[in-house]
């Protein structure tokens, strides 16, 4: 058996993001079990996972329902201590704590001005002046942890951890509206978005489902501000290099081009996700340099 995490929809669900991270990053495996925000497909399929309302919830291999990132952060490191969810750094795991129960709690103007959305990147958003109260906040945690831990890398308390999972969506939305930030705190930003578990979980929230109105904005739009995905193009399935999908190992019914070769892929889903960043995917990127 396996953890089962309810996750929301990929591009929008912070939260979900959050969770994911937590086990996509420190390589514990997961299935997840999606449900679109908005509908009745989130709480009828948390029926299964009393007394959770809401995504992301974590269902461990015994059957223990943990709703809540904070909690699922705490359960997962019991359980996998070898994982590195927390610095093994007494100080250091102290601060990323710190660091995790601020971001779960707070920065409410932010979150409420500035949804997450992955699809989008915008020139400017005109953020009041609570939301940068907030970002003057965000860049005064960032420095004190840095300070404190004595941390010369991207990541908040040496390497990666649930803190920096925590404010991974906080960086989407630095990337995402445009919003006023130092250059310190925008290597900590770029960092995120250049993450290979963010660059999959994105890739998927590209592709997963339709658009949904409520996190629609009318502000300019620019690029993406992350790394620019490779130029492949949907094709159809002559000639590919390959018979079975580089993930599933099932038999190719769509394809993908790329620099003049053809992929396969066992769906739509599989193609998609690659097309939309192929460098996110290790084991396409085995067949491709194979």
């Amino acid at each position: 058996m396996t953890y089962d995490l309810v996750i929301g929809d990929r591009a929008y669900s912070s939260w979900s993001l959050r969770g994911w991270l937590l086990f996509d990053a420190c390589g514990i495996p997961v299935k997840t079990r999606s449900a679109r925000l908005y509908t009745d497909e989130l709480p009828n399929l948390l029926k299964d996972y009393f007394p959770a309302r809401t995504a992301p919830t974590m269902r461990t291999p015994e059957g223990a329902i943990v709703p809540e990132t904070i909690a699922i952060a705490e359960e997962l490191a019991t359980r996998h201590p070898e994982a590195g969810l927390w610095p093994s750094d007494p100080q250091a795991r102290a601060t990323a704590r710190v660091l995790a129960a601020e971001m779960h709690a707070g920065f409410t103007a932010l979150r409420s001005y500035c949804p997450m959305n992955l699809r989008v990147s915008y020139t400017d958003c005109q953020p009041p002046a609570e939301v940068l109260a907030d970002l003057q906040r965000l860049e005064t945690l960032w420095s004190w942890a840095r300070e404190t831990t004595g941390s010369t890398i991207p990541w908040l308390c040496g390497a990666y951890s649930a803190a920096d999972a925590f404010f991974a969506p906080v960086a989407t939305r630095i990337a995402t509206y445009n919003l006023p930030v130092g250059p310190e705190a925008m290597l900590y930003v770029n960092a995120h978005l250049a993450h290979p578990s963010f660059r999959r979980w994105r890739a998927m929230g590209l592709v997963d489902g339709a658009d949904q109105e409520f996190y629609r904005r009318d502000y300019p739009r620019r690029d993406w501000p992350g790394p620019v995905p490779l130029p492949a193009t949907s094709a159809d399935c002559a000639d590919t290099v390959n018979q079975a999908c580089p993930y599933s190992g099932k038999p190719v019914t769509h394809a993908l081009e790329l620099y003049g070769r053809r992929f396969g892929f066992c769906n739509a889903f599989c193609r998609d996700k690659t097309l939309a960043d192929a460098e996110a995917w290790p084991k396409f990127m085995a067949l491709y340099h194979s």
